[in-house]
C-alpha cells in the first residue's frame, strides 16, 4: 500500500521537463562528456554518476579557482541541469565557490523514474562524488535545496554532523502540506521536512518570496522557526516561486551568508568537543555557534614581562632577607644560651668560694671548741628546674 501511495504522490509531485533541455555527448578526442548545446568550458566537468538504487544520473561540476567552499545544488521540480546551467556558472563566479548540480532520476539525461527515495539516492551519489573524486571535506560543503529539492537536501543534512551550512530556497514543509494545511504528519506524506529540520545542526538560511503562489511563504517561515541554528532569513517582498534569483537582494544576501559561514570555526572541532550538545538557535547574521564569553575575559590576566630583571632581583632580596632574619634569630638564641652558661659558671664559682669559707669555719670550730669529733659533711643537690647546682653543708657535733 505504501509503494502504491508513493507512486501516486510521485505523479503529482514530479514534473520533469519533456523533452530534456540538453543532451549528453562524448568527445571523441578526449572521451569526456559534453552538454549539448552548451560550449565546452575548461572549469566545468560533465559527469554520469551511479546511484545505490541502480540508476545513473547526470551532473555538472563547476570549478572556481582557489575556492574552499562547495555548494551541492538540488534544483526545483520542473527543471533540469540544462535549464540551470547558466545560473550555476553565475553563482560560482559571484559567490566564489565550487558548485555541483545534478538531475534527479528520470530528469534530464538521468535514467530511472522520479520518486522520493530515488532523490535521496541521487543526492548521496553526488555527495559521494565530491568526496571521492574531488577530495571535498564534509565541513566545506553547503547544501542548497530549491522547492522540492529541499527534501533530499534536508534528508542528507541530518546525516552529516560536520556539514558547513544549508540553504533552503522556497522550501516545502511536506508534499501533502503544499496542497492541504494539515496539522499532523501522515505516513503516506512525502518529504517530511517539518520533522527533519529540527535535527539539522548547522546554520540554515531560508529564502522565500512573499507572493509565492505555488508554495506559500508560511512554509519557509515555519521551517525557519524550527531551525536549531537560525541565520537571518530573506523574505523577498513580491517574490514568486521561480523568480527570486532576479532580485538584487537574493545574490547579495546569499553572498553575505556564505562569507559568514566561511569565517566561522570549522564544525569538526565543535563536534569533537560535544557530539550530543544541541546549540541554541540564533538570529544573528554574523554568528552561528552557541553564545560564547567575550574573548576579552576568556584568559586570566598575565603578569607583565616588561621588568623581569627587577622582579627577579626583588625575589632574590626577599629570599636573602628571610635567610638573614633566620640567621639572626638563631644567633640570638645561641648568645642567650652562652650567657646562661656563663651565669651558671659564675654561680658555681661563687658557691665553691662559700664552701671553702665553710670549711675554714669548721676548722676554726675544731680549734675553738677543742672538740675531737666534729664531722663536717656537705653534699651537692642538683635542681634541674633551676638549671643550677646548690651546695649544702651539714655540721655534725658528737
Amino acid at each position: 500500500m505504501g509503494g502504491v501511495t508513493s507512486s501516486m504522490a510521485a505523479k503529482f509531485a514530479f514534473f520533469p521537463p519533456n523533452p530534456p533541455s540538453y543532451k549528453l555527448i562524448t568527445d571523441d578526442a578526449t572521451g569526456l562528456f559534453l552538454m549539448d548545446p552548451f560550449p565546452h568550458r575548461e572549469n566545468v566537468d560533465v559527469l554520469r554518476l551511479p546511484t545505490r538504487r541502480g540508476n545513473e544520473i547526470a551532473a555538472v561540476y563547476v570549478r572556481y579557482p582557489m575556492a574552499t567552499t562547495t555548494v551541492l545544488y538540488s534544483h526545483g521540480n520542473a527543471a533540469d541541469i540544462g535549464q540551470m546551467y547558466d545560473l550555476f556558472i553565475e553563482l560560482s563566479i559571484h559567490l566564489r565557490v565550487n558548485l555541483m548540480g545534478y538531475d534527479y532520476s528520470g530528469y534530464g539525461q538521468s535514467s530511472g523514474k522520479p520518486s522520493e527515495h530515488n532523490t535521496y539516492a541521487d543526492i548521496e551519489a553526488a555527495y559521494k562524488c565530491l568526496e571521492e573524486n574531488y577530495g571535498t571535506k564534509q565541513e566545506d560543503i553547503i547544501l542548497y535545496g530549491q522547492s522540492v529539492g529541499s527534501g533530499p537536501t534536508l534528508d542528507l543534512a541530518i546525516r552529516l554532523p560536520q556539514l558547513r551550512a544549508v540553504v533552503l530556497h522556497s522550501p516545502i514543509l511536506s508534499g501533502l502540506r503544499v496542497m492541504y494545511p494539515v496539522k499532523r504528519t501522515y505516513w503516506f506524506d512525502i518529504y517530511k521536512n517539518i520533522d527533519k529540520i529540527p535535527l539539522v545542526r548547522c546554520p540554515v538560511l531560508v529564502i522565500h518570496g512573499t507572493a509565492d503562489e505555488v508554495v506559500d511563504c508560511s512554509h519557509g517561515r515555519q521551517l525557519w522557526e524550527l531551525c536549531q541554528e537560525k541565520y537571518e532569513p530573506l523574505w523577498l517582498k513580491g517574490g514568486n516561486h521561480c523568480d527570486l534569483e532576479l532580485f538584487p537582494e537574493y545574490l547579495r544576501h546569499l553572498k553575505k551568508f556564505i562569507t559568514s559561514v566561511e569565517k566561522s570555526p570549522s564544525r569538526r572541532s565543535s563536534s569533537r568537543r560535544s557530539t550530543d550538545r544541541i546549540e541554541r538557535p540564533r538570529r544573528s547574521t554574523d554568528c552561528f555557534e552557541a553564545p560564547r564569553k567575550s574573548t576579552d575575559r576568556r584568559e586570566r590576566p598575565r603578569k607583565s614581562t616588561d621588568r623581569p630583571e627587577k622582579l627577579r632581583l626583588h625575589e632574590y632580596k626577599f629570599n636573602n632577607m628571610d635567610k638573614l632574619e633566620k640567621f639572626r634569630t638563631s644567633f640570638d638564641q645561641m648568645e642567650k644560651s652562652r650567657r646562661s652558661v656563663d651565669y651558671h659558671e659564675k654561680s658555681r664559682k661563687s658557691i665553691d668560694q662559700q664552701l671553702e669559707r665553710a670549711r675554714k669555719s669548721t676548722a676554726n670550730l675544731f680549734r675553738f671548741h677543742n672538740l675531737k669529733e666534729i664531722e663536717a659533711h656537705y653534699c651537692f643537690i642538683s635542681c634541674p628546674a633551676a638549671t643550677t647546682t646548690m651546695h649544702f653543708v651539714f655540721i655534725l657535733i658528737r
